[in-house]
């Protein structure tokens, strides 16, 4: 039994660096990478104007932003904090108007018609949705992205009070405190893995359930936690891109974390789309 297992497993595995090489992810993963890149900004103009509805302040929004030092590499930590408090500085001056929300929406969502392309090399289907079709699924999943990340920033600032208040209200046992802050931060995981499900199920131009790209996710939940984490050390620790690059340093960094970011994705679409044909090949 464990011989045919070994053996499915060495198969599992020439045939998804087969496909990896045969759909060029490298340099898939760098063309997805440079239209994340781009639809960044107007990604953060909506998010940021979407917050700025609730009572939250600049010191709300810093301390928001320290929970991404700790994935990110610093210098793409201050690149990112400057361009979401000057967005958020513009939205608290009744600058972001309903056009300009529409607009960065539509922006953003050219990046997520990358992920699209991407996903849909990895299943060796073509794009015969119409065009209404496509962008309303882009706006979907950039909507569904932009959503997840708000409410996993809103529990980091007002989790202490939601917790506080069930507590005293429920009168429940102290354990509780300890058990709220391990499943708040423990959402943003949760979150993060939804995120990944919708856009493996909804993206590629192929009927899927979530029971057939759950193993991808899996493994792109995980490894873009990995490597994020150890981007960010050795970043912080061992080069310096801004010596190096002068101002641009953090662009540089940024554009990196995104084509590592990327190429963890498709490589979970990838991994989908392998143990489907497996599945299907009765292998």
């Amino acid at each position: 039994m464990k011989t045919i297992e070994n053996k499915r497993a060495k198969e599992f595995i020439k045939s998804l660096i087969k496909r990896a090489q045969e759909d060029e992810i490298v340099s898939l993963s760098a063309q997805l990478a440079y239209f994340l890149l781009l639809s960044i900004f107007p990604s953060i103009i909506f998010g940021i104007t979407l917050l700025g509805q609730f009572p939250i302040s600049s010191n709300d929004i810093l301390n928001l932003l320290h929970n991404v030092s700790y994935i990110v590499p610093q210098d793409t930590y201050i690149l990112i904090k400057s361009m979401v408090l000057s967005v958020f500085q513009m939205s608290q001056k009744g600058n972001a108007l309903s056009l300009s929300i529409i607009m960065s929406l539509w922006s953003a969502s050219n990046g997520m018609k990358a992920i699209i392309r991407a996903l849909n090399k990895a299943y060796n289907v073509k794009e015969d949705r119409d065009f209404l079709h496509n962008r309303f699924v882009s706006i979907f999943l950039v909507f569904s992205v932009v959503m997840a990340i708000i409410i996993a920033l809103l529990l980091s600032v007002f989790g202490n009070f939601i917790g506080n208040f069930i507590y005293f209200y429920f009168d429940l046992e102290v354990h509780f405190l300890r058990f709220w802050d391990i499943t708040r931060y423990g959402t943003s995981v949760l979150l993060l893995f939804i995120l990944f499900m919708l856009l493996y199920c909804l993206a590629p131009n192929k009927k899927l359930r979530c029971r057939e790209v759950y193993k991808g996710t899996i493994f792109a939940v995980i490894g873009w936690i990995i490597v994020s984490y150890l981007f960010s050390y050795y970043v912080d620790h061992f080069a310096n891109y801004s010596a190096t690059y002068g101002s641009i340093g953090g662009v540089i960094v940024l554009m990196i974390w995104l084509y590592l970011s990327s190429m963890i994705l498709i490589l979970g679409g990838e991994i989908n789309a392998t143990l489907q044909w497996f599945k299907k090949n009765n292998i």
